[in-house]
């Protein structure tokens, strides 16, 4: 028995259907798992460069903390997203980095590496971070001139519950050191690839 050929308009029909699953499927993806991301400025340079493209687990973070050199896209304290030094939750002590936060998260989106958590003690010379007492192994990093956004001699503590964010780049990095650490609740996801451009395709 042969078996009934669909109508043009049952074809259709079929057609829209697996189009409106297909892109449901996707963000739903993007919404839940997996969101790409576009590097907007130097800051991850030479990590990341300005217009690469990478895939961020979202849900990662929700079984788990990030851990110091995971690269994350997260929510920055309110006052950040104005660029320049950013505004700290708190008075800042000569030669200290910022502690403390801004109460309200901003709407726009940032990406750093994670350099401390909760109860790491926090210094910065020339751009290296000093945790604990050991100097960071940084060779992703740009050099730094000795200056004012280079310099945090004095130590700080990454208060509970928070995470120290600074660029690779970190003469050219708007990051904790301004603008303090960054809350977990505010840390959309881990970046764990670069898909774009083809050449840089690779997991970080």
């Amino acid at each position: 028995m042969k078996s009934k050929e669909k109508s043009p308009a049952n074809q259709l029909v079929e057609l829209v259907v697996i189009v409106v699953v297909a892109l449901g499927l996707a963000l739903g993806i993007q919404a839940f798992l997996v969101k790409p991301y576009r590097i907007p400025s130097e800051s991850m340079e030479p990590t990341l460069d300005v217009g690469q493209r990478v895939l961020v687990n979202r849900i990662g973070t929700h079984f788990s903390d990030p851990s110091v050199g995971d690269i994350v896209v997260f929510h920055p304290p309110k006052g950040a997203e104005a660029g320049g030094t950013g505004q700290c939750g708190a008075p800042q002590p000569q030669g200290a980095a910022c502690d403390k936060p801004t109460s309200q998260e901003a709407s726009v989106n940032f990406i750093k590496r994670v350099v401390g958590v909760a109860g790491d003690r926090i210094s910065i010379r020339n751009g290296h971070v000093i945790r604990n007492g050991v100097p960071e192994k940084d060779a992703y990093i740009l050099p730094c001139s000795p200056g004012g956004e280079c310099d945090f001699p004095k130590t700080i503590v990454v208060p509970k519950g928070m995470f120290f964010m600074m660029g690779d780049n970190r003469g050219a990095s708007d990051d904790s050191r301004f603008w303090g650490p960054v809350p977990k609740k505010w840390i959309i996801g881990g970046a764990f690839a670069t898909y774009w451009p083809p050449k840089r395709i690779g997991f970080l």
